[in-house]
């Protein structure tokens, strides 16, 4: 994190919405999501849930600063989103975003396509950024892929490299698009357990507890993971609690999603 910009305090909110309609990503202007009040702390370990076509990844986005709100106010550490202006560069990338699929540049390798962020956005040059490349391809266990095309990667690792991409430039909020899509049971399961290391502050963030917000349809590979959970339902953004409600919940759709298949995201 550049030592400019001060660590978001524990108790003031990172991500702060207001009456936000949330809009579609595919279809700009229309309504996917109305009236969303949702407060975010520093450290805090969220997970949104919401059967398919319930819009999450519209969500997202939104959050991520890829779409504007249609109305009410977005802000993220106490700026009002999305951040366009150049000179506010340094707080949008204190927010970091990992895609579905990872979004990668397939015509280049897993170690090019970490290294990009810092290239683009710290002026690295490539052996000044192999250093970082190293630590983090090791961490997340890419080492063995890091001169292999991504392209010709499977899924599984696709995400996973879009995941370390992300982490390249030490966000310290973190949203996770359906993290668990498509995953076989063991890539499933190492991505609950980076998590917990992320939210715990462990690896190469060395105490700093991240913030993460993850989205999926399947509560149970959660419910002992998360530490806050949301719902998208009929449109609407329902704040559910601290993990502890979870099981004696009285919304039918909370024990509709408790009771899916683990890995039905």
């Amino acid at each position: 994190m550049s030592a400019d910009i001060p660590a978001a305090d524990a108790n003031e909110p990172v991500i702060e919405m207001t009456g936000v309609t949330v809009g579609c990503l595919q279809e700009p202007g229309v309504t996917v999501l109305e009236d969303v009040n949702w407060r975010v702390v520093a450290g805090e370990y969220w997970l949104v849930a919401g059967m398919h076509g319930s819009g999450k990844s519209d969500f997202m986005a939104m959050a991520g600063g890829l779409t504007p709100p249609l109305a009410g106010s977005y802000r993220l550490f106490g700026q009002a989103m999305p951040i366009y202006e150049q000179a506010l560069l340094k707080e949008r990338l204190r927010l970091g975003l990992v895609f579905d699929g990872g979004h990668l540049f397939h015509h280049l390798s897993v170690a090019e396509n970490l290294a990009l962020p810092l290239q683009y956005h710290r002026d690295a040059s490539r052996p000044a950024a192999a250093e970082s490349v190293a630590a983090m391809l090791e961490w997340t266990g890419l080492t063995t892929w890091a001169d292999t095309n991504s392209g010709t990667l499977g899924r599984d690792w696709q995400k996973r490299v879009g995941l370390a991409r992300a982490l390249m430039l030490e966000p310290e909020v973190l949203l996770l698009d359906n993290p668990l899509s498509g995953l076989d049971l063991r890539h499933a399961l190492w991505w609950l357990d980076f998590m917990d290391q992320l939210s715990a502050g462990g690896g190469l963030l060395k105490g700093r507890r991240m913030t993460l917000v993850a989205t999926g349809e399947d509560l149970r590979p959660w419910q002992s993971r998360a530490g806050s959970f949301a719902l998208l339902k009929e449109g609407r953004l329902l704040t559910l609690g601290k993990r502890s409600v979870l099981a004696g919940h009285s919304e039918p759709l909370v024990r509709e999603l408790l009771a899916a298949g683990f890995g039905g995201d």
